[in-house]
């Protein structure tokens, strides 16, 4: 068991990163061609592209952790029913959200904070992101079933190829071809297109357990699916959520200049926590199975050594950050701006810190709704995504200025990593 769990994990961080990394790899290449005013943009479109994975995640975990437990549990038409709906309620919500960007990009980037310098930048970006929001999540969808249905190799290979694609698309769409954000945009829509071809291979060759069938009792089902993967949503669009208040209290405290250290910090902090989401993401499947199966030890045996892993992770995410903040920073600073070096470098080293307890929290809550403990689950995550953050940034912003603003993330996390040592007594039953 434990070297399928590091089999499952190792390819699932891995694929993880090359998902963030189509954000990141926006980062680094405007940062770089478009400079500061670039940079700002890109941030303030980021919490649209956390609603988009948030979503995603929603119907893969929530509906891919249902269709694991099916399985094992012997109900092959439900396992079934469960995957046409997450497809069919992805391809809805895609189609709804690009309409959204086709028509509503603008209004849009002015409520995320768009001034004079950044709106234009904004909206094209919004825009074309959102025109391609059924691949986004359609691909999360197939991503997740493709990884519990025994094929975690296909799975990493389809995210990672995607986010080099990106990288590679970026590099031409913003140099040789000088299409500017509208390029970083494309090369970002692009990148699911082709993650979803590779994932279609599963079925093509014949290896798929999951088939199409007609679905039933569709509200209660899609209350299930939302419940199990409410946790993953959160994890992601509360996060940009907050992103968004980020962005506009250091619009106040540090104006533009603030905005883009922020970006750098937000941005290689998602790269940070994606290695949580593919530690959880990896382990669930295994989870799951034995969930269904009834072994209560091996649950409770994945969860310590998911636990134990996220630990050293932290760990390791918190030293990188205080030994190496300057070229970190440097790598999105074109212009040598000594004062967004200050800001990003002070903002890495103090946020940082919240990783020692960031992961144990997404380990916890994870565990929660692959076990059938939505509500749980539920609260830890909105917690530290939402309530928590928001109400410690903006008390810590009014007392101690920039400074408190990046500390509320590792305050946030800290406290709930005090709710999740009770939730392990109560409701993990972790001796």
């Amino acid at each position: 068991m434990v070297r399928t769990f590091f089999k499952y994990i190792s390819l699932n961080m891995l694929g993880a990163l090359g998902l963030s990394g189509y954000i990141m790899a926006d980062t680094f290449f405007v940062a770089n061609r478009l400079g500061a005013d670039g940079l700002a943009a890109l941030n303030l479109a980021i919490p649209i592209f956390g609603l988009i994975n948030g979503l995603g995640v929603l119907l893969g975990i929530g509906g891919a952790t249902r269709y694991s437990i099916c399985r094992y549990q012997g109900d092959e038409p439900r396992a079934n029913r469960t995957f046409t709906l997450s497809l069919l309620t992805g391809l809805g919500l895609g189609i709804i959200l690009a309409l959204l960007g086709g028509f509503c990009a603008r209004p849009l980037a002015l409520v995320l904070g768009g001034n004079a310098d950044t709106l234009p930048l904004c909206t094209i970006y919004l825009r074309t992101v959102l025109l391609f929001s059924p691949c986004f999540l359609l691909n999360h969808v197939m991503v997740c079933f493709v990884r519990n249905d025994g094929n975690p190799k296909l799975a990493m290979a389809a995210m990672l190829t995607g986010s080099l694609a990106n990288i590679a698309l970026d590099y031409l769409f913003l140099y040789p071809l000088h299409m500017g954000i509208f390029g970083a945009a494309l090369a970002t829509g692009i990148a699911p297109v082709i993650g979803l071809c590779l994932c279609s291979l599963h079925i093509l060759t014949g290896r798929s357990q999951f088939r199409l069938a007609r679905p039933a009792q569709v509200p209660r089902a899609l209350a299930d699916t939302a419940g199990l993967g409410s946790a993953a949503f959160l994890n992601e669009f509360t996060g940009c959520m907050v992103l968004a208040l980020y962005n506009t209290l250091m619009l106040q405290a540090a104006g533009t200049i603030g905005v883009a250290a922020y970006g750098i910090v937000a941005n290689l902090a998602l790269m940070a926590l994606a290695l949580f989401t593919g530690l959880s993401q990896g382990a669930q499947p295994l989870i799951s199975q034995s969930y269904g199966r009834g072994e209560q030890h091996a649950v409770r045996q994945l969860c310590r050594l998911a636990l134990l892993v996220s630990c050293l992770v932290g760990l390791a995410l918190a030293l990188i950050a205080q030994l190496w903040a300057e070229p970190l920073a440097a790598l999105f600073n074109r212009d040598g701006d000594p004062e967004l070096a200050r800001l990003a470098v002070n903002g890495l080293r103090l946020y940082f810190w919240g990783f020692l307890f960031a992961g144990p929290n997404i380990i916890a809550a994870s565990f929660l709704g692959a076990v059938e403990q939505p509500r749980a689950s539920f609260l830890l995550s909105l917690f530290r995504g939402g309530v928590g953050i928001a109400i410690l940034v903006l008390l810590l912003a009014w007392v101690l200025g920039v400074t408190g603003i990046w500390l509320a993330f590792p305050v946030t996390e800290a406290l709930t990593l005090l709710l999740c040592l009770s939730a392990s007594r109560k409701v993990l039953s972790v001796p």
